[in-house]
């Protein structure tokens, strides 16, 4: 989990501009993990003072399609030899031509400013994860070595909603994942929780046991 001072600093730099809704308390409802973690929960904080959390949303899925419908976007985000001024008139440009609010222009341009770029799509998945979260939504991702049937998911998705794990959530959504190398079985995550039960899992674990018995 981020460590609070640097969200604390992350998120000064991102409501720097906003100074006057800073007394303003937000609760957050999703606890992440990681930078991107750190960064989408400074924006949320931000974004929620400032009633603007719809509006960063929105501005990010705007984002995000640029950066899917340009391979030089994410090429631009992503290179590491770029200075960090070039980074930022860019990412300004791409901002004017996206029609985007100063919050999330500020959020890029700070990523900018701390070499975060190649982060960026990780961040918006972050803060969507804490906008489904915000409205009750339940985003779950399961892990599978093959692609699982749209049956499989719809029973995985039932038997998730009635069981006591997703207590609380208005609704269920699953993301299926393909990763061969769980070999079987399936990993299921969701908010801070990781349930493995892959054959690669099980493995392992047999593995250290006739390891330690031997």
């Amino acid at each position: 989990m981020a460590s609070l001072p640097r969200t604390v600093g992350v998120a000064r730099q991102l409501t720097r501009s906003y100074a006057t809704a800073a007394s303003k308390s937000v609760p957050v409802p999703l606890a992440l993990h990681g930078i991107e973690g750190r960064y989408a929960t400074a924006l949320y904080t931000a974004a929620a003072k400032k009633n603007s959390l719809d509006q960063v949303e929105q501005d990010l899925t705007k984002v995000q399609s640029a950066i899917d419908r340009d391979v030089r976007v994410r090429q631009f985000l992503d290179n590491p030899i770029v200075g960090k001024r070039i980074k930022k008139e860019g990412i300004q440009q791409l901002a004017k031509s996206q029609n985007i609010s100063a919050l999330t222009l500020n959020l890029l341009e700070v990523l900018a400013e701390n070499s975060r770029t190649s982060e960026t799509i990780k961040v918006i998945g972050a803060y969507k994860a804490l906008m489904a979260a915000h409205r009750g939504e339940l985003q779950v991702v399961v892990t599978s070595s093959k692609p699982l049937s749209s049956n499989h998911l719809n029973k995985l998705k039932n038997s998730l909603a009635k069981g006591n794990l997703t207590a609380g959530a208005k609704s269920v959504n699953i993301v299926n994942k393909v990763n061969p190398a769980i070999v079987g079985g399936l990993v299921i995550e969701f908010g801070d929780k990781t349930i493995d039960m892959s054959l690669a899992a099980k493995l392992a674990k047999l593995d250290k046991l006739l390891t330690d018995t031997i």
